[in-house]
């Protein structure tokens, strides 16, 4: 894939209405089945505020309703920050209630990217910090430049992290691995993190996108149903049972024969060839 085949830039969409709405803090880049989506509010650091989270919902819609992408790769604009957290200048004059309503648009918003049925990579270009760690912890992978720096300071404000930090961080990195970052605001380079398993690898800064998408280009290459039920499967036997997620994904597995799909790939292993995916 060739580094200038993303050329064109989605800046907006189309409501139920066909009104359109213009993009100023979301790109949307897509080419050979890879869709791009840059958080460009560089001024801020990337910040996320209410006019991200209203143009992330509409851009979801977007996404769902478009075949062609078949894989997506969230970054942010600029070396220094992938998202540097939530906009404080906002937060500041908040009460209770809209402190709550925040929080629960960003969960809102952060469990539609976790539950999207394709594969999204978090390409961590700079600062990953409250709000902008939260956002890469929705993603199913994350990949980190090693400039990039993780960290859930939200203590440091008087807060507690508002997108479903103390719920996601645990179940990745153990529970004192979180609560040592939690309850002590540490920020942490790209290699601990590796190391802690917050993210998946780590490149240097004018690899990370290329790393990116080479990974989006191989997910791409496999049997594209059975990518979607192993997201789904994951996705859902995290929260159940071991016992019941077995019994889900033998299940899964079992309606996968029969398929045109797996005719192919296992009829492709036994000749020796790759296998040509049915549309």
């Amino acid at each position: 894939m060739s580094g200038n085949s993303f050329e064109n830039i989605r800046i907006c969409i189309f409501d139920k209405n066909q009104r359109e709405m213009a993009y100023e803090i979301l790109k949307l880049e897509t080419a050979d089945g890879i869709g791009v989506l840059t958080i460009s509010r560089p001024q801020a650091l990337n910040a996320l505020n209410s006019a991200f989270f209203r143009e992330m919902n509409a851009m979801l819609d977007d996404i769902g309703k478009q075949d062609d992408i078949k894989v997506l790769i969230i970054t942010g604009d600029g070396p220094k920050s992938f998202v540097a957290g939530a906009d404080i200048a906002e937060m500041v004059h908040m009460n209770s209630e809209e402190g709550y309503r925040f929080s629960i648009t960003g969960h809102d918003v952060f469990n539609r990217i976790a539950g999207l049925p394709i594969p999204v990579i978090a390409a961590v270009n700079g600062f990953a910090l409250g709000g902008g760690c939260e956002l890469a912890m929705s993603c199913d992978i994350r990949l980190a430049s090693s400039n990039a720096k993780f960290g859930q300071p939200e203590v440091n404000l008087g807060l507690i992290p508002g997108y479903a930090g103390t719920q996601r961080l645990p179940r990745m990195v153990g529970v004192s691995n979180a609560l040592w970052l939690l309850m002590t605001a540490d920020i942490i380079t790209a290699d601990i993190a590796l190391r802690m398993g917050l993210v998946q690898m780590v490149f240097e800064p004018d690899q990370l996108m290329n790393e990116a998408k080479n990974m989006a280009a191989k997910i791409i290459s496999k049997g594209q149903a059975a990518v979607k039920l192993v997201k789904a499967v994951v996705r859902k036997g995290a929260d159940m049972d071991f016992a019941s997620a077995s019994e889900m994904e033998a299940r899964e597995f079992g309606d996968l024969f029969g398929t045109p799909e797996s005719g192919e790939g296992m009829k492709a292993f036994l000749e020796k060839r790759a296998p040509v995916w049915p549309k």
